[in-house]
């Protein structure tokens, strides 16, 4: 290994954070997490892929990532190819780091650091196991590229296979032996994308936050040994694993709590500038916003139910049901909602609607003229009523892209033909909570500062 890339692997590291304490007591713990383009990680990482960050390319992309990841049901039935930027001929092809958050987690002995995407719309976490070319390094600026670790249950000390007959194998049905290791395939929402391989035990290093003795934690997790990864996983959509957040008894939250590490609660707090905070064993504060849980599908998520759309103080009463995913860019919602909320927008909105010229490509439908000179913006505020009667606050539902003579801003919502997503643009400025204890899930206004250590612990 050269020195650059050393250097660069070590920079990494820093900047994404290795496991380190919170700020609610005993019990706590967490690790910063950062998205793919917050601008720490362009410092370290190649971005030629993306458009620039803010750019209508850029949002284009985006909206045609949350497709990919999240799968066709996002997509309307004619949207069949990659989208096709201003020029004409320049496509977004899912690339390396696919996900939208990322963080350094740290597993076996002697411990491995792997750089895993964060999922709360999935379930297991896995990391890239005993294969070959299934770990794709990433290109650094200056050329070279950042490998990343492979694990193995054979170089680990602490590491134990799941056996068949255990109560943690799910899948014991597909065993031919109760000896047998227990085996798990898991098939994701973007097409043709899985991770196939056994279940093993090993620790996962955490660090909580006692004053006194900053007490190192080795929580014992199950998580899958990935041999196999087809699909969006190949070009590098999670470079070294997956940690699954999801509601199941395999994910992580509930494995922890299960172990009586710390309670079956976590917390994501979403800065503006991409960077974050994950807290294990967080379960918010008394003056939070709160709304139940309903995991109504046969495979649970963080399902929600909306009573209320509040735009510029116009409020229309439209009880639905959403999914809050952080893993998805942007707000999809179905009729009757998007149009509920859209046309309000577009009612109040004091600035002249963009005509959409053929090279426009907008990745939203409903944007408007801002003119060279002009020095403010006002736009309807939007308000979101939970059931329970809660209100959330969006504190930024636009996003303003750059164009030839001005700017222009758009209402960063999309419609989806099916399910309602409240994605991450709907939760900046929040500390959301997924307190699965209680079965609500909470939100409070917050900087995240507070939750944030410095980058070298």
């Amino acid at each position: 290994m050269s020195e650059f890339t050393r250097y660069s692997r070590v920079l990494l590291l820093m900047v994404l954070g290795l496991s380190a304490g919170a700020c609610y007591g005993f019990g706590t713990f967490g690790f910063e997490f950062h998205h793919r383009y917050s601008d720490p990680v362009k410092q370290i990482l190649a971005v030629d892929e993306l458009p620039a960050k803010g750019s209508l390319e850029y949002y284009s992309a985006m909206i045609h990532r949350d497709k990919i990841i999240k799968g066709r049901r996002l997509a309307a039935e004619n949207d069949q190819t990659p989208v096709t930027f201003l020029d004409g001929n320049a496509t977004y092809r899912l690339n390396s780091l696919g996900y939208l958050h990322y963080a350094n987690v740290t597993v076996g002995t002697p411990a491995l650091w792997f750089l895993v995407a964060l999922d709360t719309g999935s379930d297991l976490f896995w990391l890239p196991c005993d294969c070959s070319s299934c770990v794709h390094g990433i290109r650094s600026p200056g050329g070279p590229t950042i490998e990343f670790n492979i694990y193995s249950p054979n170089t680990s000390s602490t590491s134990s296979k799941v056996p068949c007959s255990s109560d943690k194998c799910e899948q014991h049905r597909k065993c031919s032996s109760p000896t047998n290791t227990c085996p798990y395939q898991v098939i994701y929402l973007s097409n043709g994308t899985s991770s196939i391989g056994v279940l093993v035990e090993d620790v996962l290093r955490l660090t909580t936050d006692d004053d006194k003795t900053n007490k190192p934690v080795e929580a014992k997790i199950t998580f899958g040994c990935g041999k196999i990864q087809t699909g969006s996983f190949l070009n590098g959509a999670a470079p070294n694993g997956l940690f699954g957040l999801g509601m199941d008894n395999i994910s992580v939250p509930s494995i922890l709590a299960k172990e009586n590490v710390t309670s079956n609660s976590f917390s994501m707090c979403f800065r503006s500038d991409g960077i974050g905070r994950i807290t294990f064993g967080d379960k918010g504060s008394s003056d939070q916003g709160e709304t139940p849980i309903n995991p109504r599908q046969s495979r649970p998520t963080y399902n929600i139910s909306i009573t209320q759309i509040s735009v510029g103080g116009k409020t229309g009463d439209l009880e639905f049901d959403a999914v809050f995913d952080s893993g998805t860019s942007f707000t999809y919602l179905n009729d009757p909602a998007y149009t509920l909320i859209s046309e309000t927008f577009n009612n109040l909105a004091l600035d002249k609607r963009h005509t959409s010229k053929s090279t426009d490509d907008l990745p939203f439908e409903y944007c408007y003229d801002l003119s060279a000179n002009q020095t403010s913006l006002k736009y309807p505020v939007v308000n979101l009523t939970m059931k329970g009667g809660d209100q959330l606050l969006v504190n930024d539902p636009i996003a303003v892209l750059p164009m030839q003579g001005g700017a222009i801003y758009c209402l960063a919502v999309v419609k989806s033909d099916s399910v309602n997503i409240i994605g991450q643009n709907f939760m900046t400025g929040y500390r959301i909570v997924f307190d699965r204890e209680k079965m609500v899930l909470g939100w409070k206004a917050s900087d995240c500062k507070q939750l944030l250590f410095n980058l070298v612990h």
